[in-house]
């Protein structure tokens, strides 16, 4: 055989020139009646292909855009795991079992997301690939390898397998140095309304993360954040829902006698009140986590024994279903007629 001849593009004329299309591992290049030997041949120096990563080939002589490198990284990540199957002619990129379960995590994952300040993929020099912590890969290239021993289930973003925002959050993080920069990517998580800052908390917990000073000081950061979104949130779903204009923000005394807890919203006619559960559990505060919790039950017992309804509400419900939060006020309000009148309490301004 002459290997000066080119190679007849007959065995690929069927691939689209979509960025899927364009980054095979060599088990597709075969499935496609390409040997090893003439996949070399084509990514020789000066040659129509490339060797982007191991065992990965792009189809033209590069350089790669920034979703090709995406889709390589993928393939590289997942090609032990998936390299009996075929790609599928007429299909717009790979068939999703191409990327077994490997997904993208990190800046790059919360570029995809959409984080207002996270780094333009062109900018990135390697893209976080997240894989099951038993995989045998090393980082090369343009790839690098993030374990963890319990996969996320991934989202789709522009048909590419992305890590959750809250766990792409966590890597890239762990990878960051910069205080303002942290900072800034854990408050854009709340305000934009990618994930909620428990869910943020968590993930910064599992990933060991909450022992670096810069960290520890965004998460209070982000904690304030969040409890002045979900006011926002909740003065929000008094307006656009007609609920009737409560007292905000007020603290509750029997007469002369105890301080009963402060609460979100009150409405004295009613004798319902609101509270919004913004708490976040942190590493070595288990006590504190569970003294907190235990005076929210028993503040909410007390006021419940006066006659008092507690709505309680948590930022998430808020985000999510906000209709369906402003029902549940609406009817403690309306159900109000019904009961027995509570005691009277002292409102005061908190």
């Amino acid at each position: 055989m002459n290997h000066n001849t080119p190679l007849s593009p007959r065995p690929l004329h069927h691939l689209s020139t979509s960025a899927g299309r364009r980054v095979l591992t060599h088990a597709q290049l075969r499935a496609h009646g390409v040997s090893a030997a003439q996949a070399s041949e084509q990514c020789r120096p000066g040659g129509p292909w490339l060797h982007l990563l191991p065992g990965v080939v792009l189809l033209h002589p590069g350089p790669p855009t920034s979703e090709e490198r995406l889709h390589a990284v993928l393939l590289y990540a997942a090609r032990e795991r998936t390299a009996g199957v075929p790609v599928q002619p007429g299909t717009e990129g790979p068939p999703a079992s191409a990327y077994g379960e490997a997904m993208i995590t990190g800046l790059a994952a919360l570029t995809l997301h959409g984080f207002p300040s996270a780094p333009p993929l062109p900018s990135l020099d390697a893209f976080d690939v997240l894989v099951p912590r038993l995989r045998r890969l090393r980082s090369t290239g343009c790839a690098r390898i993030v374990r963890t021993p319990e996969l996320p289930v991934p989202e789709q973003v522009t048909g590419l397998p992305v890590a959750p925002a809250p766990r792409a959050l966590a890597d890239a993080v762990a990878g960051l140095q910069d205080a303002d920069t942290v900072r800034r990517l854990l408050t854009e998580a709340v305000r934009g309304g990618f994930c909620d800052p428990a869910a943020v908390v968590c993930e910064l917990t599992a990933a060991k993360l909450l022992n670096r000073p810069h960290v520890v000081d965004a998460v209070d950061s982000l904690l304030a954040e969040g409890r002045t979104l979900a006011e926002s949130r909740l003065y929000r779903m008094v307006r656009e829902y007609g609920l009737p204009d409560p007292c905000w923000n007020v603290d509750l005394r029997l007469p002369g006698g105890p301080h009963l807890g402060g609460v979100d919203a009150y409405w004295p006619e009613h004798a319902v009140a609101v509270e919004l559960d913004t708490r976040a559990p942190r590493p070595g505060r288990r006590a504190d986590d569970e003294a907190e919790w235990s005076e929210y039950a028993r503040k909410r017992e007390h006021l419940e024994r006066l006659g008092i309804t507690v709505v309680h509400i948590t930022p998430r419900k808020l985000r999510d279903a906000m209709e369906q939060q402003a029902a549940v006020v609406r009817t403690a309000l309306i159900a109000s007629a019904d009961r027995d009148p509570s005691a009277y309490v002292v409102v005061l301004p908190r």
